[in-house]
C-alpha cells in the first residue's frame, strides 16, 4: 500500500498503522498520527484504570536492500538498482559517473539540456534512499518543473512516498506531508519560508537538489535555502546542483559555486568522448536578412534621436565609459542607479533622470523596429501613449519630432499590402515551407522563440495566413484584453496538444526556454538573437534530444542582432572555458587530497585504512580525469 501525503488523512482519534510498500526489501510499517475526530466525546478514564501492563512492541525499522557492487549495475544497457524500476533508465556512463561523484562530494553538474540532468539526480536519490540517509529534497524554479520532476521520480522509483510543495499547497498540508514523505519536490520560496517559520528542518535531508542552479545568485530564494541547508545539514548529507549554463562571467559562476558551497564542479559537453556517442547532433544555422529601404529610413531617424539624447547625458557627466551606439538596456537601467548615487540635492537629479527615461524609450523602440518589425514598433509607441499615468519623460518621448516622423512612416508601411512587418517573417515562412516538405514518418514539430509578445501575435497571424495552425505559449501576466496571460493549466494543455500533434507550430516567449517538458522538436527557430548565453543554450536544448536536431537563427544585418549575436557567442565561449577550468581544478584538488591521505597513511603503517580510502577516492574520478 502506498501512502501519498497529498491525500487527506482518514478521520479518527487514534494512531493508525499503514503499510508502505516502497520497493524491493523496503516494506514496513509507519505510525502516522491522525487528527482527533470532532464527532462524539472520548470516555474519560481514571488513572487507576491503567494497570501498568506490557508496553506495546516497538516496530522494527524496514530492512534496507543490499548494496550492489559499484552502487549500480548494468544489464542489457539498463541501470540496475534495488529501488529503480527495471528497464526504465538507460545506462549512460557519464550519467553514472556524475551520480557516483555526487554521493561523495557536494557537486555542481554542468550538462547541456537534453543529456539527462534529472536522471543523475534520480540515480543519486535512489542510493540515498536505499542507505536510509535522509529525505531527498528536489528544488525547481517553477511549479510545472516541480510537477515534472515529481512524476519522473515516481516513474523511476516505484512506491516512492512523495510530496509536492508549490503555491497551491496549503501550509497545514505541507507540515504533515514533510514527515511522511521520502522525497519532497518544491519551489524554493516555500521551503525558505517554511524552514524560517520552524515548520520542518533541513536536517532531515540527506540529498538536496538545486535544479537550474544558475539561479543561485543575488536575492533568489536558492541563496537562503542553500545557507540554511549548510547550517543544519546532517553528517554525510549531499548537495547537487544541476544546470546547462551557469553563466558567461567569472564573477557569476563564482557566486553560484560559493552560494551552493560545492567542492566540485563537473562539466560534460556534447562533443567530448564518452558523451557524443549517446546524444543526437544539433545543426545550427544562421539566416541573414536585410531591412528594406523604407524601414532603413525609420531606423536612421530613430538612431539620430538616440545619439542626440545620449550626448545630452554625456554633457551632464554620464555615459562616458562606452560608445553610445553600443549601450544596452542593462547600461541604461544602471544609469538610473548611478544618478541617484551621485552626491548633491535631488533637484540636480531630475534632469538626468528625465533624459534617461527618454533614451530608454528610444532604445526599446529602435530595438523593436530593427529586430522585430514595423508593427511591434508601432505597438510599443502606442502602448506608451496609452499608459494610465503618462509621465513627463513619456510625453517628451512621444513628442520628439523623430518619433512622430518615424511613427507616421511606420503606419504608412502597415497601410500597404506590399511588404510584411519585417523581412524575418518572410524568411520564417520560407523556412517552414522547407521543413514541412521534408519526408518523415510523423507530423513535424517546430518551436519558434520570440522575445516580445507583440512579435508572437504577428508570427501567428502570418502562419495562419499560410493555412498552418500555430499554438501560443506565454507567461501568466496579462497586459491587455488582446494579449491575455496563460495559467499553468492552460500552459500544460498547450504543451499536451503540441505533443499530440494537434498543431505543428508552437510560438513561445522566454517562459518555454527553461526546463519545461517541451516535447522533442525537429526545428527550433530564434526569431532574434539573444545576448544571454544562458537563454541561448536553453533555447537550443529544446531540440536534438532523441533525434537529429536543427536550430535556425534569423538575424538582420546592420542592426542590434549583430551585436547581440557576437555578445552571446563571446559569453558562451567564456563560459565553456571557465567551467572546464573549474572542473579540471576540482578534480586535481580531489586527487591531491587523496594523495595527502595516502602519504599520511604511509607514515603510519599501523593503520592502512586511510590509504585504502585514498585509493577509493581516486577511483571515483571518471575515466581519464587523472590524465587531464
Amino acid at each position: 500500500m502506498v501512502v501519498h501525503p497529498e491525500l487527506p488523512p482518514k478521520p479518527g482519534g487514534r494512531t493508525e498503522l499503514r503499510g508502505v510498500g516502497v520497493g524491493p526489501g523496503r516494506s514496513g510499517y509507519r505510525r502516522l498520527p491522525l487528527p482527533t475526530s470532532r464527532v462524539g466525546v472520548a470516555k474519560v478514564r481514571a488513572l487507576e484504570e491503567f494497570d501498568g501492563g506490557p508496553a506495546p512492541p516497538e516496530l522494527a525499522p524496514a530492512p534496507r536492500p543490499a548494496a550492489l557492487p559499484g552502487i549500480w549495475q548494468v544489464s542489457d544497457g539498463w541501470v540496475v538498482h534495488p529501488l529503480l524500476r527495471p528497464t526504465t533508465i538507460r545506462a549512460l556512463p557519464f550519467q553514472l559517473d556524475l551520480a557516483r561523484i555526487s554521493l561523495t562530494d557536494d557537486l555542481l553538474v554542468v550538462l547541456p539540456t537534453g543529456l539527462g540532468k534529472t536522471v543523475i539526480a534520480a540515480l543519486a536519490a535512489a542510493e540515498v534512499l536505499r542507505r536510509d540517509s535522509g529525505k531527498v529534497l528536489v528544488l525547481a524554479p517553477t511549479r510545472p518543473l516541480v510537477l515534472q520532476h515529481s512524476e519522473a521520480f515516481r516513474a523511476w522509483i516505484p512506491g516512492l512516498r512523495t510530496a509536492r510543495f508549490t503555491g497551491t499547497v496549503r501550509r497545514v498540508v505541507r507540515e504533515g506531508a514533510w514527515d511522511s514523505a521520502e522525497a519532497v519536490f518544491a519551489t524554493p520560496e516555500l521551503v525558505d519560508h517554511d524552514v524560517a517559520a520552524g515548520r520542518y528542518s533541513l536536517a532531515d535531508v540527506g540529498l538536496i537538489v538545486f535544479d537550474e542552479a544558475h539561479h543561485a545568485v543575488g536575492k533568489y530564494a536558492y541563496v537562503p535555502v542553500a545557507g540554511k541547508f549548510r547550517a543544519s545539514r546532517r553528517p554525510g548529507a549531499r548537495l547537487l546542483g544541476l544546470t546547462a549554463s551557469p553563466g558567461g562571467e567569472q564573477a557569476r559562476i563564482d557566486e553560484v559555486v560559493s552560494v551552493l558551497g560545492v567542492r566540485r564542479v563537473e562539466a560534460r559537453h556534447r562533443d567530448e568522448e564518452g558523451v557524443r556517442e549517446f546524444v543526437q547532433p544539433v545543426d545550427i544555422e544562421q539566416r541573414w536578412v536585410d531591412l528594406p529601404p523604407e524601414i532603413q529610413s525609420i531606423q536612421s531617424t530613430l538612431r539620430t534621436a538616440n545619439l542626440a539624447e545620449g550626448r545630452v547625458l554625456q554633457k551632464m557627466g554620464y555615459l562616458r565609459k562606452k560608445p553610445l551606439a553600443s549601450l544596452s538596456v542593462k547600461d541604461l537601467v544602471a544609469l538610473r542607479s548611478e544618478v541617484f548615487a551621485r552626491p548633491g540635492p535631488m533637484t540636480r537629479k531630475f534632469g538626468p533622470l528625465f533624459h534617461q527615461l527618454i533614451l530608454l524609450h528610444l532604445h526599446h523602440a529602435l530595438e523593436r523596429l530593427e529586430t522585430q518589425g514595423v508593427e511591434p514598433f508601432v505597438q510599443y509607441v502606442e502602448r506608451v501613449a496609452a499608459k494610465e499615468k503618462v509621465g513627463r519623460g513619456d510625453t517628451a518621448f512621444l513628442k520628439l519630432p523623430a518619433v512622430e516622423t518615424a511613427l507616421a512612416e511606420a503606419r504608412a508601411i502597415l497601410g500597404t499590402a506590399r511588404s510584411t512587418s519585417h523581412p524575418k517573417l518572410d524568411a520564417l515562412l520560407d523556412l517552414l515551407d522547407e521543413e514541412f516538405q521534408k519526408p518523415r514518418d510523423r507530423p513535424p514539430r517546430v518551436l519558434v522563440f520570440a522575445q516580445f509578445r507583440d512579435t508572437i501575435q504577428g508570427i501567428r497571424a502570418a502562419v495562419d495566413g499560410r493555412g498552418w495552425s500555430a499554438g501560443r505559449f506565454v507567461g501568466q501576466s496579462t497586459r491587455d484584453a488582446d494579449d491575455p496571460g496563460m495559467s499553468q493549466a492552460e500552459q500544460s494543455n498547450v504543451l499536451r496538444d503540441f505533443r499530440d500533434g494537434r498543431f505543428p507550430i508552437l510560438v513561445a516567449s522566454s517562459v518555454a526556454e527553461e526546463g519545461l517538458d517541451v516535447p522533442d522538436v525537429d526545428l527550433v527557430v530564434f526569431f532574434e538573437s539573444v545576448p544571454s548565453e544562458i537563454r541561448a543554450i536553453q533555447r537550443r536544448g529544446r531540440t536534438g534530444r532523441s533525434s537529429l536536431g536543427r536550430v535556425v537563427l534569423l538575424l538582420t544585418r546592420e542592426t542590434r542582432d549583430v551585436g547581440y549575436q557576437k555578445s552571446e557567442e563571446r559569453r558562451e565561449a567564456a563560459m565553456v572555458r571557465i567551467v572546464r577550468r573549474l572542473s579540471r581544478d576540482s578534480r586535481r584538488a580531489r586527487v591531491a587530497e587523496a594523495a595527502a591521505v595516502a602519504d599520511a597513511s604511509d607514515a603510519n603503517p599501523a593503520d592502512g585504512t586511510p590509504a585504502r580510502r585514498a585509493r577509493a577516492s581516486r577511483d571515483d574520478d571518471p575515466p581519464g580525469a587523472r590524465d587531464k
